[in-house]
């Protein structure tokens, strides 16, 4: 079984960062990918972004490139996500998703574990 635990979640004024961490724990990981999504009250589950564990690629949502960017610690299984200019959009729970396959999924059916969610709160 597989743990992820998000923090850093918060308040933040409009064009100010945060920084969410998500740790993995339990099975070891080889090869997998490490992702974050966000939803929004009324909204469906979204892809914001991902990162292969073992390659180190990555891959953005279209709202968030340029802003956002995903990172993570091997030796600490943390994957981290660094998010500049925040925007009143961009408020939302965002869960950290773990998939057993690599690949930079960006379907929520592809990914095999979920923590249990961080709030962003951005106020204009």
């Amino acid at each position: 079984q597989v743990e992820l635990v998000e923090s850093g979640g918060g308040s933040v004024q409009a064009g100010g960062s945060l920084r969410l961490s998500c740790a993995a724990s339990g099975r070891p990981f080889s090869s997998n990918t490490m992702a974050w999504f966000r939803q929004a009250p009324g909204k469906e589950r979204g892809f914001v972004t991902a990162i292969t564990w073992g390659y180190d690629s990555t891959y953005y949502a279209d709202s968030v490139k340029g802003r956002f960017t995903i990172s993570r610690d091997n030796a600490k299984k943390t994957v981290y996500l660094q998010m500049n200019g925040l925007k009143p959009e961009d408020t939302a729970v965002y869960y950290c998703a773990a998939a057993l396959k690599g690949g930079l999924w960006v379907g929520v059916d592809r990914y095999d574990y979920w923590g249990q969610g961080t709030q962003v709160t951005v106020t204009s």
